[in-house]
C-alpha cells in the first residue's frame, strides 16, 4: 500500500538506526546525507512510496526498487531518474534495442532495469557489497519482461580493468553512468574507468547524468571534457542535473 511522503520520512528517521547513515564529517558529507533523506521531494509527480521501496513506471512497466539507508550506493539519486526519463522519452535519439550496454556505479539498478526494458543487453556493475541488492532489483523487475537477461559484475573503478574487462573481449555500444560524481576520493579512478571502456576509434557512446552539488563536480566536468567529445543533451536547471553524451577524443 502506498503511504504518505511525510509518514515515510518519519519512518526513515525513527526506524532506521542512525549508525546506518554516513556520519557528517564535513560540509560535503552533510550535504549528501541531507539529500539522502530529503531527495524524494524532487520527483513527487512520478513516484509513489512504500516502506523500503520506491516505485516507478517506465517503458510500460511498473518498476519496484528496494533501497537501503546503509550506503549511498543503495539509494536512488536524482541523476538516475533523470537518465531513465531521458532514455524512455528519446528512443529515436538513443536507440538501445539490441545494443550492448554497460552501467558503471549501477547502485540500485534502476537505470540498468530501464535499459533492459528498452531492449538492451545490459551488464550492471558496482562494488561487491552493492551487488546483492542490485541483483535482487534487476531480477524482480526484468524476469519475463526483457529480450535479454541483465548481467551483474563487480567493478571497482580504476582497478584491474585490463584483467577483469579486457578491451578486446568487452566492448559496449553504450556506457551509462548516473550520479557517479559526488564527494568521494575516486574521481581519477572514475575517469580512468570511463576512458577504459570508451577508447579512441571505438563506437562506444557514454551517457552520463549528474546532479551538480560541489565545486569538485564542476572540476571533474572540465576534466571529462578534455578527454571526451562531450555534448550536453539536456539540462534540468531546477534539479541542477545535466546529461552528457560523449565519445573518446582521437
Amino acid at each position: 500500500m502506498a503511504i504518505t511522503k511525510q509518514y515515510f520520512r518519519k519512518e526513515i528517521l525513527e526506524k532506521q538506526p542512525h549508525s546506518l547513515i554516513p556520519p557528517p564529517q564535513n560540509h560535503s558529507s552533510r550535504v549528501m546525507t541531507k539529500e539522502a533523506l530529503s531527495r524524494r521531494n524532487i520527483w513527487e509527480p512520478s513516484v509513489y512510496y512504500a516502506r523500503g521501496n520506491e516505485s516507478f513506471h517506465f517503458a510500460g512497466h511498473d518498476v519496484s526498487i528496494r533501497e537501503s539507508m546503509d550506503t549511498y550506493g543503495a539509494l536512488i539519486w536524482p541523476g538516475a531518474i533523470a537518465l531513465c526519463q531521458f532514455l524512455e522519452n528519446n528512443q529515436q535519439q538513443v536507440n538501445l534495442m539490441d545494443k550492448a550496454v554497460l552501467e558503471i556505479g549501477a547502485g540500485t539498478g534502476l537505470v540498468s532495469i530501464v535499459a533492459s526494458l528498452l531492449g538492451a543487453w545490459v551488464t550492471a556493475t558496482d562494488l561487491p557489497d552493492i551487488l546483492s541488492n542490485l541483483t535482487f532489483n534487476l531480477l524482480r523487475n526484468t524476469r519475463g519482461r526483457c529480450r535479454y537477461t541483465p548481467q551483474v559484475a563487480a567493478l571497482s573503478w580504476g582497478r584491474d580493468l585490463d584483467r577483469d574487462f579486457p578491451y578486446a573481449s568487452y566492448r559496449y555500444d553504450f556506457v551509462l553512468a548516473a550520479d557517479v560524481v559526488y564527494h568521494h576520493d575516486c574521481l581519477e579512478e572514475l575517469l580512468k574507468t570511463m576512458r577504459h571502456f570508451c577508447r579512441p576509434g571505438s563506437q562506444t557512446t557514454l551517457l552520463w547524468a549528474n546532479k551538480i552539488r560541489f565545486q569538485s563536480d564542476l572540476r571533474f566536468t572540465e576534466c571529462f571534457k578534455s578527454h571526451f567529445n562531450a555534448t550536453l543533451l539536456t539540462e534540468l536547471p531546477q534539479q541542477e542535473i545535466r546529461i552528457y553524451k560523449a565519445t573518446a577524443k582521437e
